[in-house]
C-alpha cells in the first residue's frame, strides 16, 4: 500500500510545473529526438532519418521490463491543452486492438480472455450503456473487422493467433448468433502471435499480418532446400524460408479466404494495420528486431508497397546488414524499400488509427489540424537501459503524404525507473470523433476529447 501511495505522489509531480504541456515545442532531431519517459511531454516533436541511427551493438543488450503496479488514485493520460481523457471501463483482462461498428459500438479484443467483448456507450459519453461479450472461446483474438465495409456490414472478421473467422452480423447485435466460420487456416502462431487484418476500401480484399517466429531468425537455417539463388527465383523478393517460412509478410485474401498472395515481406512484427482513408492504402505499424542497442534499430510506420520487402531478418532501415547475419544475402542489397516514418528503437508500436474527421460533432471532434493525421500506440521498452514508448504518439501528415515527424500526444504511463502503470495498445475513431484508447498494464479503456466534449 506504501509503494502506491508513493508512486500516486510520483504521478502528481509529473502532472504538474516539469510537465506543463505546450501546445508545440521545438523538432527534435538527430540524437536529440531520442529520448525517454522522463522527457516525453504531450507537443514534443520528434523527427527520425535512416542516417540518425547508430551503430548496432551486438554486445550490449539492455533487458529493463516489467514494473506494471496498480494504477495510482487519479492516473490518467496526459494530454495537450484543452483535450481530456475519462475511463471506460477497468479491469479488463487483456484489452488490446478496438475497432468501431459502423452504429458507434466498440469491439474490443480481449486477448488473454479468449473473448471479443462489446462496449455501447451513452450518447456523448464515456459511461457504456451496455456492455456485452460478444463471442467467447477463441484463441487469443487480436485483429477484428467489419465487411463489407461501409455501413451495413454483415459479418465480423476476427483474427486468432492461428486463424481468421469471421461471424453473421446485424447492425446492433451485442452477442454472436452463430458459430464462428473459418476463413484462413492454418496460420503460424509462435512467438509474435498479434494478427491484425483489415478491408480494401473496395471490399474485395482481406488483409492479414503475420509477424516472425523469432527475433532474427534463429532457427530458420543458413540455407533453404535447393539453396538460395534457387529460392530466390521462385518466392517473394526476401521472402523467408525454413520455420520462418510465410512469417514477417503481409498477405492478402479474397473475403472468403481464397486466392493467397504475399503482399510485402521482411515486416518482422506488423502488429497493427489500418487503411488511410484519404488514399485507400494500408499502412503497418512494425516492431523492428532487439539486442543491437539501445537505440537500433528504428521502430516504423509505413504505407505497405505490394511487392517490396522491409529488410528482416538480413537488413534493417534500408541497408543496414544485421551484423548477425553478416554476408547471408548480398543479392538484397540495395533492394530494401525504407519505411515512411521512423520511430524510436525499442518503442514497440501495436497498433494505428486515423483521424479523418470530416463529419464530427464539433463538441467532440479534434481541432481541424489533426484531421489526416494518424494515431499510433507504443507499448514501451524492455530491450532498453531507461524506458521509452509507454505512449500514443501523433504521426503528421500533408496532403495526405507522411512528413515524417511525430509528436507525443498522451503521456504519463511511467511512473518511476521501475513502475508504470498503463501499457497503450489499440486506438480508434469513435463515430463522434473521440480517440479510443486501451491499455493492457491496468486493463483499462479511455474516451480522450477535446474541448467540451466531456461526459
Amino acid at each position: 500500500m506504501t509503494r502506491i501511495v508513493e508512486l500516486a505522489g510520483l504521478a502528481l509531480v509529473f502532472a504538474t510545473g516539469a510537465f506543463a504541456q505546450q501546445a508545440d515545442q521545438p523538432l527534435l532531431s538527430g540524437e536529440k529526438a531520442f529520448g525517454d519517459w522522463k522527457a516525453d511531454r504531450p507537443g514534443v516533436r520528434r523527427l527520425l532519418k535512416p542516417q540518425d541511427m547508430p551503430k548496432p551493438d551486438v554486445a550490449e543488450s539492455a533487458s529493463n521490463g516489467g514494473g506494471v503496479t496498480d494504477r495510482p488514485e487519479g492516473a490518467r493520460p496526459k494530454l495537450p491543452p484543452g483535450f481530456s481523457a475519462e475511463l471506460v471501463a477497468s479491469g479488463i483482462d487483456s484489452p488490446r486492438v478496438v475497432r468501431v461498428a459502423p452504429n458507434g459500438d466498440l469491439f474490443v479484443a480481449d486477448s488473454r480472455a479468449n473473448q471479443v467483448r462489446v462496449y455501447r456507450l451513452a450518447q456523448g459519453s464515456a459511461k457504456p450503456a451496455e456492455t456485452s461479450i460478444f463471442a467467447k472461446g477463441l484463441t487469443r483474438p487480436y485483429g477484428i473487422a467489419f465487411y463489407p465495409p461501409g455501413d451495413k456490414p454483415q459479418w465480423v472478421y476476427v483474427a486468432n493467433s492461428n486463424s481468421v473467422v469471421r461471424f453473421p452480423y446485424r447492425e446492433g447485435d451485442l452477442e454472436a448468433s452463430a458459430k464462428p466460420e473459418t476463413i484462413v487456416a492454418k496460420v503460424p502462431a509462435s512467438h509474435h502471435w498479434t494478427r491484425d487484418i483489415a478491408f480494401s476500401p473496395d471490399g474485395k480484399t482481406l488483409y492479414l499480418s503475420v509477424g516472425s517466429g523469432s527475433n532474427i531468425a534463429e532457427d530458420m537455417g543458413a540455407k533453404p532446400k535447393g539453396g538460395v539463388e534457387a529460392w530466390a527465383k521462385s518466392q517473394p523478393l526476401g521472402a523467408a524460408w525454413g520455420a520462418e517460412e510465410g512469417r514477417a509478410d503481409v498477405l492478402a485474401f479474397d473475403p472468403d479466404g481464397k486466392n493467397r498472395k504475399v503482399v510485402a515481406t521482411g515486416l518482422r512484427n506488423c502488429s497493427g494495420m489500418t487503411v488511410q482513408p484519404a488514399t485507400g492504402a494500408l499502412w503497418c505499424v512494425v516492431n523492428e528486431r532487439d539486442e543491437l542497442g539501445d537505440d537500433v534499430p528504428f521502430e516504423y510506420a509505413t504505407a505497405v508497397k505490394e511487392g517490396a520487402f522491409y529488410g528482416w531478418p538480413w537488413y534493417y532501415i534500408g541497408d543496414n546488414e544485421d551484423p548477425r547475419h553478416e554476408g547471408a544475402r548480398p543479392d538484397l542489397a540495395g533492394k530494401v524499400t525504407l519505411p515512411d516514418v521512423l520511430i524510436q528503437a525499442h518503442s514497440a508500436p501495436l497498433n494505428i488509427a486515423f483521424y479523418d474527421g470530416g463529419n464530427f460533432p464539433a463538441d467532440y471532434g479534434f481541432p481541424a489540424e489533426y484531421r489526416g493525421d494518424a494515431f499510433v500506440t507504443l507499448h514501451g521498452s524492455w530491450n532498453r537501459n531507461v524506458r521509452t514508448g509507454y505512449k500514443v504518439v501523433r504521426l503528421r501528415f500533408k496532403d495526405g503524404k507522411p512528413t515524417g515527424e511525430y509528436d507525443d500526444f498522451a503521456t504519463g504511463f511511467v511512473i518511476a525507473d521501475d513502475a508504470l502503470w498503463g501499457r497503450p495498445v489499440g486506438v480508434a475513431v469513435a463515430k463522434d470523433g473521440a480517440l479510443i484508447l486501451t491499455e493492457d498494464g491496468n486493463g483499462t479503456i479511455w474516451r480522450i476529447t477535446y474541448g467540451d466534449g466531456r461526459s
